[in-house]
């Protein structure tokens, strides 16, 4: 197995060279001048003919390219044209937010969905199996856009239960160590600030994992389904245990590998998501993040930002193919 991820690290060294490719042409075919938008319209053409230089973007696009390949091997993500500011310290906040959201909906997907699939399977052709196939296929449909401007006119203005905006009450800041407020609350101790961190989760974490919490239902119904056909199913039953224990213990962890297919598929869809969620709900991630440098045309922050979530997608797809082996004694990497 260490030979085999091995192989698929080394991978990742072509696949991320085509990305920054693919990447850095496209995002020069943005209209736009950098330049002009940091100075404004009423710039002298002089003024932004001087910062173009300063900036390098007055240079050949493949020496521009060059440089930002220069510097991704020194491990240096480089410098926001706007702010100036290295774009590996600026953007780690902003990573910690979005992967705290990213992990809130994925367990929300990962425990609504398996459950759903698991009760839709065991009570096959049920009122509960019909009304939870047409719940997943709404899922699946609905725009993370609309559901979420949905929650917020529900939940936030109409009934008021939940905040719509913003990681934390403003009024009451997170002492921020990690980025991560979940972590940062319970380590100061405030149960007040962490229930609040919690309830800023909810929305965006339930608009962002309604998608993947359908198909992954979808999934689990159809593979438990296939499982409890099997002998060993009836032959446990045969044995007096209760179809909980047959369903949980026995038929769940053989059928759970092509669902750990779909959610390793559904994490790094999440990633691509989290940009509408976030600038939905305000939520300072990597989505907004990228938002905002889209709109100042920050060129160096927008391959940044996208090269990470193609990393991090790569590394979970990786963590994914490994725990194959866990679920199926049978697969074995050499």
């Amino acid at each position: 197995m260490l030979q085999y991820a091995i192989r698929r690290i080394l991978q990742l060294i072509p696949v991320l060279f085509g990305v920054s490719i693919v990447v850095f042409a496209i995002i020069h075919l943005i209209p736009g001048d950098p330049a002009q938008v940091i100075l404004g319209q009423q710039a002298d053409p002089q003024t932004v003919a001087d910062l173009r230089h300063n900036l390098g973007l007055d240079k050949p696009l493949y020496q521009q390219y060059l440089m930002f390949l220069a510097q991704l091997l020194h491990g240096d993500l480089g410098k926001s044209l706007v702010t100036q500011q290295p774009i590996a310290s600026e953007m780690f906040p902003h990573l910690a937010a979005t992967a705290e959201l990213t992990l809130f909906s994925m367990v929300f997907a990962i425990v609504v969905g398996v459950n759903a699939g698991i009760l839709s399977a065991w009570k096959r052709n049920t009122w509960f199996d019909y009304v939870a196939m047409v719940i997943a296929l709404v899922g699946v449909s609905v725009p993370i856009f609309w559901l979420g401007l949905m929650e917020q006119w529900l939940f936030g203005l109409k009934l008021h239960w939940l905040p719509v905006i913003g990681r934390a009450d403003p009024r009451d800041p997170v002492t921020e160590v990690t980025h991560f407020y979940l972590i940062d609350t319970l380590l100061a101790g405030n149960a007040h600030q962490f229930w609040t961190v919690v309830q800023h989760l909810i929305l965006p974490g339930i608009a962002l994992g309604t998608i993947p919490m359908a198909v992954i239902a979808r999934m689990t119904r159809s593979s438990m389904l296939e499982v409890l056909k099997h002998d060993y199913v009836r032959t446990a039953r045969a044995k007096g245990l209760a179809d909980f224990w047959v369903i949980y213990k026995h038929a769940l962890k053989n059928s759970f590998a092509p669902v750990l297919t779909v959610i390793g598929i559904q994490l790094g869809s999440l990633l691509g998501g989290a940009v509408l969620t976030e600038t939905i709900f305000g939520w300072p991630g990597v989505g907004l993040y990228l938002y905002n440098g889209i709109g100042a045309r920050d060129y160096p922050v927008i391959q940044s930002g996208i090269l990470v979530l193609s990393v991090i997608f790569i590394v979970v797809n990786l963590i994914v193919d490994l725990l194959y082996a866990y679920f199926d004694p049978r697969i074995q990497y050499k």
